[in-house]
């Protein structure tokens, strides 16, 4: 799969912008600060609709406008479709395949499936549980993306029943009248049923990537591992089943139910729970140092495309900026690993960052502009 021309309209530092996108390895190299890594954060909004670099579509939309649009043509195989995306803070996204009539946004994920790499993924390692929360549950959704509804299902739940207890808790701390915490018992169920789903697929994950990753780092940092990953929910128990998961978190909400009004918030389900790093024997996190880090780091990137790839739809593979962050040996050993990918896009502040194995299709890219650079010998 890959992407064959992208399209801006108001998105982030540009009002306009047409990018034809070949096969292999295509650069985009120029100064800091002038787009290279707006339009691959396009790109990667097509595969998680969200931005790798800000929580909110706000900074997405050009200053000045009330709307941005990203379209794409995407092929695969001998199949092409086309991709709309229309974001719109503030109000509903709308979506378009195929130029059709209207549909979900989510309805456009699996089309365009991709692995980004860039100086934010340190945040895996030495972050916060959220960073890699949301390294899981983005994965799971490219691995089936019917799971982006579970999501959805499971933050409405959560935050309805955090509205339920927060009144009580406020009730409570004031001396009113007790709350009806009849309803509680309903949203303890449909919070279990849908925690349950979302940590089975999140089980499932680590199950798989877990090898991959330890393969990747070896290759990356030859007889530095191993790397362990281990998931650290909030929910006490070994459950792995769909139906015990759903058991173990109805217990784990009845132990701490009388905590939570006194407090006001959930404190048990996969919004709490954490994926564990380990160096050896040792947490990545306090003990990394900054090139075992960034190894550990990139080697769940790593890992994350072999397993799409081994799945049957070879995702984008995506380089923000991340040669610049690398020690030499670093650098090439990755280039060397991810050079055979169908599609593989990078940007660069300046050419010789690029490692000289990623040649392919270059583009500069200057003040709100992205022209096609000639290779050496060729005519205009």
């Amino acid at each position: 799969m890959h992407v064959t021309h992208l399209s801006l309209a108001d998105f982030r530092s540009y009002a306009r912008v047409e990018v034809p996108l070949d096969p292999g390895v295509t650069a985009f190299v120029g100064p800091n600060g002038q787009g290279k890594t707006n339009l691959v954060e396009a790109v990667g909004y097509l595969a998680t609709l969200g931005s790798h670099r800000v929580s909110s579509d706000a900074p997405l939309v050009r200053m000045g406008a009330d709307r941005a649009v990203i379209r794409a043509q995407v092929r695969q195989g001998e199949r092409q479709q086309l991709i709309e995306l229309e974001l719109n803070p503030g109000r509903a996204n709308r979506a378009r395949i195929n130029r059709s009539s209207q549909v979900r946004p989510r309805d456009v994920l699996g089309i365009v499936r991709t692995v980004l790499f860039a100086p934010e993924d340190l945040a895996l390692v030495k972050g916060d549980p959220g960073e890699r929360r949301r390294f899981l549950d983005e994965l799971i959704t490219a691995r089936s993306p019917r799971m982006a509804g579970v999501r959805s299902d499971y933050d409405r739940v959560l935050k309805q029943r955090n509205t339920l207890l927060k009144s009580a808790a406020l009730a409570r701390r004031h001396g009113g009248r007790t709350l009806d915490l009849s309803t509680l018992d309903v949203w303890d169920q449909h919070l279990a049923r849908a925690g349950a789903e979302l940590l089975a697929q999140r089980l499932d994950l680590i199950a798989a990537i877990g090898p991959l990753a330890d393969k990747a780092y070896e290759q990356l940092a030859p007889g530095g591992g191993p790397v362990v990953l281990e998931y650290k929910p909030s929910a006490p128990g070994e459950a792995h089943t769909r139906e015990d998961l759903y058991e173990q978190l109805m217990a784990a909400l009845a132990d701490t139910r009388k905590q939570e009004i006194e407090r006001g918030v959930t404190l048990v389900g996969p919004h709490r729970d954490d994926l564990l790093l380990k160096l050896g024997e040792l947490p990545a996190k306090g003990y990394a140092s900054h090139g075992e880090s960034w190894s550990c780091a990139l080697a769940l990137r790593l890992a994350s495309y072999d397993l799409l790839r081994a799945e049957g739809n070879e995702p984008v593979l995506v380089l923000d900026d991340v040669f610049a962050e690398l020690d030499a040996r670093r650098r090439e050993r990755l280039a060397e690993l991810v050079a055979p990918g169908e599609q593989v896009l990078v940007t660069a502040a300046v050419e010789d960052d690029v490692p000289h194995v990623l040649s392919g299709t270059r583009f500069a890219v200057s003040g709100g502009t992205v022209e096609p650079v000639r290779k050496e010998g060729e005519r205009g």
